[in-house]
């Protein structure tokens, strides 16, 4: 495989995963970003110990869609992430969730 080939893969992959983020996100209230990953859920818990000085994140989430254009199945029934770094939690405004129709972000 080629560097070219191998490219032009990656940029389809990304393109399909696009799309499905776009037929998914309404689905969701909440979209959750960790240092490895983007996921969208509409339910979780984040609980933040602290042990001997250090402070991490526990992040759980139930019925959640994970962005990983490497995944073969991005829907997941539970996810339980632990960190030492940020945890950004947002929810979602349906009214900013118009998004184009098109992949004219996408050049392919």
């Amino acid at each position: 495989m080629s560097a070219e080939d191998l490219e032009k893969y990656e940029t389809e992959m990304e393109l399909k995963l696009y799309r499905e983020y776009r037929d998914v996100v309404g689905l969701f209230k909440y979209v959750i970003e960790t240092e490895r990953r983007f996921y969208l859920t509409n339910d979780y818990e984040m609980q933040v110990h602290s042990v001997q000085g250090e402070v991490f994140f526990e992040v759980s989430m139930a019925d959640a869609w994970v962005w990983d254009m490497y995944r073969p199945a991005r829907f997941v029934k539970q996810v339980r992430v632990l960190t030492f770094k940020d945890v950004n939690i947002e929810e979602l405004n349906k009214a900013d969730l118009d998004l184009p129709s098109d992949d004219s972000g996408f050049n392919t």
